[in-house]
C-alpha cells in the first residue's frame, strides 16, 4: 500500500496542476474520521475553493474527474465518494491495501526507515548531576529522549545521544561535605548533621568504600579513594565517579547508552564561558547596570532582559548553556533537541536569546526543547514519595524491581511530556488488557504461537511466506489490520516531525487492538492452503510492525507469555 499511495498522491498532485496551474498546495491524504467514510481522505476543493472563490463541491467534483483519467487511479481506487461541503472519500481496492503485507516482509527491520539523510541530530537528555541516584523524572527523560534519537534514526539522522552534568557545582561541594560528616561518624538527625546535607543512605555506602580506598569506574572516570577523611578534593571526585558508576548501572538496566558526555566545569576551564561573555558583549547586546553584566534578551523576544554576570563575579545559569550549545553548533550539530523538566521552561527564551545575539550563524528556534513534568507514583493505591536509598524521592531502579523494564519505559512514553502522569505500580503488573504493554507484547506473543504452530503441526515455510499470494485476505479485520499497517511508516515521520515518540505508544495500542479483533473474528490455521498462507503473511507482517515499533521504545517483543 505504501507503493499505491505514493502513486495515488503523484496522481493528485498531477490533478490539482491541472485544474489549477501553478498552484502551490501539497498534495495531501487524511485518514477519515470514520472507517465507514473510507480509506483516504482529500479536502484540497475545499481549500482551494476561497481562493479562487468557487463552490467547493464542483471543485470536488472536477477533481475527481481530473484523477479519474489517471493511471494510478484506475489501478488503485475502487470508488471515489464527495462528502460534507467538498470532501473526496477514497475506497482503496483489496489489492491496494493487501500490498502492504509483502512490503513489510521485503523491508523487516528496515520497514518504514528512511535513507540517510547526511544530517547530525544531537539529542540531550538526562543530565543528571551525579548527587543521587536517577529518580523517575530522569526516568521519563531517559525513555523520551532515547525514543526520539530511535525515531530520528528512523528518518535518516545520524544521532549523538549526550549526558551534560556540572562535577564542580555548589551541589557537588555539598555530596562532598555529606560524604566527609558520614566519613566523621555523623548521621542525618545528629546534632551536628548539616540542614542542607544529602540523608540519603547512599551517602552512608559512598563514604564506607571511600575508607576501604576502594577504585569506581564509570563509563567517563575512574578514581580510587585516599581513605583519609581530610581529603576533601578526594572525597568530591570519589563520590563523583562513584554516583556516575551508580547512574551508569540504572542505565544499563533501563536500556540506555550514552555516546558522550560532557562536563559543565569543562566551560570554564576551556575558557567558553568568558568567550561567549566577550562575543555578547563585543556584539553590543549587553549592559551594565548596579555591578552587574546584563544581557539585552529583551531584543529577542524575552519579557525582560537577564542578568549575565552577578555583581560578585559569578555566572548566572543561562550563560554556561548559552557557550554550551554555541559549542555543540560548532561540533557540526544543526539540529539539537533538550529534554529536560518544566522547570527549565524559563531558560528557553535567554538561552535563544544568548544564542542570537552571539551572531555566531545560530538560526532562531535553536535548540528545540521537549519539556517533561515529574511522575507520581503510585502503589498499593497510595502514592509512594520516598525512597530508603534515595531519602527523598522514587528512584528509577525501585520501579523497574518493582515492574519491569519494558513496563517502566512504555508506560513513561504513553503520555504526551508536558502532561501529568501517573505511574500506577499495580497496573504495570497486571497481565490483562487493562496494562498497555502486556495487551501490546501479547499480541506479539500470540501471533508467534500461531506461527509456531504453522511451521510445526502444519509443515509450513516461514521464510517463503513474503511470496505468499494475498488475494484472499478481504475479510473486514484483514482489510482494517492492513490500512493499520501502511500507517506505520507516516506515523514514524509526523512522531518525529512533532517531537512526538508518545504517538509510536498511541500506535501500538491501536495496531494491538486491531489485531486482537482479526483474532477474535477469524480462524487462522485453516484446510484452505491458500488462504491460510495468506493470513500466515499477514500475521507475520503485524508481528514485524510490532516488533520494530517496541524496539523504538526500548522495549521488548516476548515470543511467549
Amino acid at each position: 500500500m505504501i507503493q499505491a499511495k505514493n502513486e495515488l498522491l503523484g496522481a493528485l498532485g498531477d490533478a490539482l496542476a491541472e485544474l489549477v496551474p501553478g498552484t502551490t498546495l501539497q498534495a495531501v491524504f487524511e485518514s477519515p474520521k470514520q472507517a465507514a467514510h473510507g480509506d483516504l481522505a482529500c479536502t484540497a476543493a475545499m481549500q482551494l475553493a476561497r481562493p479562487l472563490k468557487k463552490n467547493p463541491r464542483e471543485l470536488a467534483q472536477a477533481l475527481v474527474e481530473a484523477l479519474g483519467r489517471r493511471e494510478a487511479v484506475q489501478r488503485w481506487v475502487d470508488a471515489m465518494e464527495i462528502a460534507g461541503p467538498g470532501f473526496i472519500n477514497f475506497r482503496l481496492k483489496p489489492a491496494a491495501k493487501q500490498a502492504v503485507v509483502a512490503e513489510v516482509l521485503a523491508g523487516a527491520e528496515r520497514f518504514g526507515r528512511q535513507a540517510a539523510n547526511g544530517r547530525k541530530l544531537m539529542v540531550e537528555f538526562v543530565s543528571a548531576n551525579p548527587t543521587g541516584p536517577l529518580h523517575v523524572g530522569h526516568a521519563r527523560q531517559g525513555a523520551l529522549g532515547d525514543s526520539l534519537c530511535h525515531l530520528f534514526e528512523t528518518q535518516g539522522f545520524e544521532v549523538l545521544r549526550e549526558f551534560y552534568y556540572n562535577d564542580a557545582g555548589v551541589q557537588i561541594a555539598t555530596l562532598a561535605n555529606s560524604t566527609q560528616c558520614r566519613l566523621r561518624g555523623l548521621k542525618p538527625g545528629d546534632a551536628d548533621w548539616p540542614e542542607t546535607a544529602y540523608n540519603g543512605d547512599y551517602i552512608a555506602d559512598i563514604a564506607a568504600d571511600f575508607l576501604a580506598k576502594k577504585t569506581v569506574k564509570s563509563d567517563d572516570r575512574e578514581f580510587t579513594a585516599s581513605g583519609d577523611p581530610d581529603d576533601l578534593d578526594g572525597i568530591r571526585q570519589f563520590a563523583v565517579a562513584y554516583l556516575r558508576h551508580e547512574q551508569d548501572l540504572d542505565l544499563q538496566a533501563f536500556g540506555v547508552q550514552f555516546d558522550s558526555y560532557y562536563l559543565e566545569s569543562s566551560l570554564y576551564t576551556s575558557g567558553r564561558v568568558e568567550q561567549t561573555v566577550q562575543r555578547l558583549v563585543d556584539a553590543g547586546k549587553t549592559y551594565e547596570n548596579e555591578g552587574a553584566l546584563w544581557l539585552k534578551s529583551t531584543d529577542y523576544g524575552d519579557d525582560k532582559d537577564r542578568v549575565m554576570r552577578k555583581s560578585d563575579g559569578s555566572f548566572t545559569y543561562f550563560v554556561p548553556d548559552v557557550a554550551y550549545h554555541i559549542a555543540k553548533w560548532e561540533r557540526g550539530y544543526g539540529k539539537v533537541i533538550n529534554c529536560q523538566g518544566t522547570d527549565h521552561h524559563g531558560t528557553i527564551a535567554r538561552v535563544r536569546a544568548g544564542l542570537q545575539a552571539a551572531n555566531v550563524g545560530i538560526p532562531s528556534g535553536y535548540p528545540d526543547y521537549v519539556l517533561n513534568t515529574m511522575v507520581r507514583v503510585v502503589r498499593d493505591g497510595a502514592e509512594v514519595k520516598i525512597s530508603k536509598r534515595a531519602g527523598s524521592y522514587v528512584t528509577l531502579r525501585d520501579l523497574i524491581e518493582w515492574t519491569s523494564r519494558d513496563a517502566v519505559r512504555f508506560f513513561l512514553i504513553s503520555r504526551k511530556a508536558d502532561t501529568e502522569f501517573t505511574f500506577d505500580v499495580d497496573l504495570a503488573l497486571k497481565q490483562n488488557d487493562e496494562n498497555p504493554v502486556f495487551y501490546v507484547q501479547y499480541a506479539h506473543a500470540r501471533i508467534c504461537s500461531v506461527l509456531d504452530t504453522y511451521a510445526g503441526e502444519r509443515g509450513g515455510d516461514l521464510s517463503t511466506l513474503g511470496g505468499a499470494d494475498l488475494a484472499p485476505l478481504v475479510a473486514p479485520t484483514e482489510l482494517a489490520l492492513m490500512l493499520r499497517l501502511a500507517d506505520y511508516p507516516a506515523m514514524l515521520a509526523d512522531a518525529a516531525r512533532d517531537l512526538a515518540p508518545h504517538d509510536v505508544a498511541f500506535y501500538l495500542r491501536d495496531l494491538a487492538a486491531s489485531f486482537h479483533s482479526y483474532y477474535a473474528a477469524e480462524r487462522f490455521l485453516v484446510d484452505d492452503a491458500a488462504l491460510m498462507r495468506a493470513r500466515m503473511a499477514l500475521l507475520a507482517a503485524t508481528a514485524q510492525v510490532l516488533r520494530n515499533a517496541l524496539a523504538l521504545l526500548g522495549v521488548g517483543a516476548p515470543r511467549k507469555m
